[in-house]
């Protein structure tokens, strides 16, 4: 059948929920309480780090911008999941795909460059502590962060037209609760071989490559902390990198599992389970880790809270 004889698809139906009508309204309510919780906890990661000057230092306005970042990204996905969850036909148009495809990787991979850029941070505040605030000063942490979110977006731009540029013409019903790269490359009525190379490869780029630089970092950081004599000393050390440490694996696991696997593995149950633990347990994994495992934070936490009560009694 020739292309100009063709329909094209002027919108998409989301059925990533529709094979469980009964669990719809108890995934909604449970749902919802987590999203709320990842606003209340990137939102107080944010406030606290903001009002407190002992945290105005680079590690800690990396995870103000990281938890900004996953705040946009999760409100780029879930509000939009969960309408859907309540409606009858969970439908999305077109353009609506592009614009959620667009920001959500864009977000996405902004997060995988600020983690490179807070393993980075680590390195130079272990492995050079004395260069530490002229290598790290405002000025080039601003860059740092210019970079992962400019970065971020173009790679975000590349698959979204490498993607987009695919006639749809036919089937419209999109395996998936989002509009994701692998359910819409299988909806293509052509295929664009050097486009799924291309978007491979960047997959490759962001989530691979990004993750052997933190590794990069953390085995220079190893070889320092094994140099320290006094196992005190060690366990401080490490302990200023666990949380990030901790964000990274779950982050660049989930984001493996969903971005590097063959489409011919592709299946809708195993990526759905990865796909809402990469959207809604990461984003709120950061507060939590941050905020637990953290003592400069805790502090500051119980600070701001004692300000506040100390407030509403006068």
């Amino acid at each position: 059948m020739k292309q100009g004889n063709q329909s094209m698809v002027r919108e998409f139906i989301l059925i990533g929920f529709s094979g469980f009508p009964d669990l719809q309204v108890p995934l909604f309510v449970v749902f919802s309480i987590m999203y709320l919780a990842i606003l209340a906890g990137n939102i107080l990661i944010i406030v606290t780090i903001r009002r407190d000057s002992s945290l105005h230092t680079p590690m800690y306005f990396f995870l103000a911008l990281l938890s900004s970042s996953e705040t946009c990204y999760t409100f780029t996905i879930i509000p939009n999941m969960l309408v859907n969850l309540l409606r009858q036909k969970a439908t999305i148009s077109f353009i609506g795909c592009v614009i959620q495809m667009y920001t959500f990787l864009g977000f996405a991979c902004t997060n995988c460059l600020l983690l490179v850029v807070m393993g980075y941070d680590r390195y130079v505040c272990i492995c050079k502590p004395l260069h530490y605030p002229v290598l790290m000063n405002q000025r080039f942490c601003t860059k740092l962060v210019v970079f992962s979110v400019t970065g971020g977006f173009l790679i975000s731009a590349v698959y979204s037209y490498s993607v987009f540029s695919l006639p749809y013409c036919g089937p419209n019903k999109i395996n998936h609760f989002l509009c994701d790269i692998a359910p819409l490359l299988q909806l293509a009525c052509a295929r664009n071989y050097i486009g799924e190379i291309l978007i491979f490869l960047f997959c490759i780029l962001v989530v691979v490559f990004s993750f052997l630089l933190i590794l990069l970092s953390y085995i220079l950081i190893l070889n320092t902390i094994l140099k320290i004599p006094t196992a005190e000393g060690k366990r401080k050390a490490f302990s200023t990198c666990a949380s990030h440490l901790i964000v990274v694996v779950v982050h660049f696991g989930c984001a493996s599992v969903i971005y590097l696997r063959p489409h011919s593995r592709y299946t809708l149950t195993e990526d759905m389970f990865v796909s809402i633990t990469y959207t809604l347990v990461t984003p709120l994994l950061n507060p939590v880790v941050y905020s637990l495992r953290n003592k400069d934070v805790q502090v500051a936490l119980k600070k701001s809270l004692g300000r506040s009560t100390c407030a509403r009694k006068m």
